[in-house]
């Protein structure tokens, strides 16, 4: 029995997991499309991409199988959704909001982050507070997802901010390159991610160093919070 309720317990955490993750995905790609909207791109509105709901931005490889294999490996999490479409010329300051847009990501991200360390540190004034009155176990649970929640947005803000198309970083080279070689930049820009996907698999060192080193630092800085 108590390796049965280990497997269930350990079953639901993966799906938790997973679950958070296309939560932290959603909301990233929704901050993308919301910004270029009110920088005077309306594609994503009109294409029904203004939405929390999952369906609208759901990519069978990226965000389904992807970091359901990676969080079943016991790895760092990763994924991505359909990206969010947008016509950079209709932005009402193309050079400026490009890059806007492009930081609404992983800010969001990042926000998500600090949200998860204020709701840990009220978890943990709860537990000081009401030790007597709440479930341990229960409380546990909560705050482990919690301290995952936080760690998943960090690790996605950082991976997205690498300066590798179609990753968000990359469009901050946009603001420096001519018209010529900003066509050219959108032109490779739909091919990258099949490298980035392979760099993940076949050189996970390279991601786990950089990303992992980066992510410790904010970490850091958020646990000043708890």
């Amino acid at each position: 029995m108590p390796t049965a309720l280990t497997s269930v317990s350990s079953l639901l955490t993966t799906l938790a997991e997973f679950a958070l993750v296309i939560f932290a995905i959603v909301i990233h790609e929704v901050a993308h499309g919301f910004v270029a909207y009110k920088c005077g791109d309306s594609t994503a509105k009109i294409s029904g991409r203004l939405t929390l709901n999952p369906l609208a931005h759901i990519d069978l490889f990226g965000t389904v199988l992807l970091p359901l294999m990676l969080v079943l490996m016991g790895g760092p999490s990763f994924g991505y959704a359909k990206p969010v479409p947008y016509n950079p010329n209709n932005l009402k300051n193309r050079r400026r909001d490009e890059i806007l847009v492009a930081l609404a990501g992983p800010s969001s991200n990042i926000l998500q982050a600090f949200l998860g360390a204020l709701l840990l540190r009220l978890l943990n004034a709860a537990s000081n507070a009401f030790g007597a009155f709440l479930n341990p176990l229960v409380m546990y649970y909560v705050s482990s997802l919690v301290v995952f929640y936080i760690q998943i947005n960090v690790s996605l803000a950082v991976f997205n901010m690498l300066p590798i198309p179609p990753l968000d970083g990359s469009k901050l080279l946009l603001y420096f390159l001519g018209e010529k070689n900003r066509q050219k930049f959108y032109a490779i820009e739909p091919y990258c991610m099949i490298a980035v996907v392979g760099l993940m698999f076949f050189a996970p060192g390279f991601f786990s160093s950089i990303i992992g080193g980066i992510s410790n630092v904010i970490l850091s800085l958020l646990a000043r919070i708890i």
